[in-house]
């Protein structure tokens, strides 16, 4: 019983820690596209 609950809690931690990164990820990518330098002939 001890062994399945470890397991199923380990599961949990490894979902919830992707889940975690998948996040970074996507904000990373929004301040990315966010903070893009703007080309010079639409500066212009």
């Amino acid at each position: 019983m001890k062994k399945i609950l470890f397991v199923l809690l380990a599961a949990a931690g490894v979902v919830y820690a992707k889940r975690k990164l998948d996040e970074g990820k996507h904000e990373q990518a929004l301040w990315a596209e966010a903070t893009d330098n703007v080309s010079s002939s639409s500066a212009e």
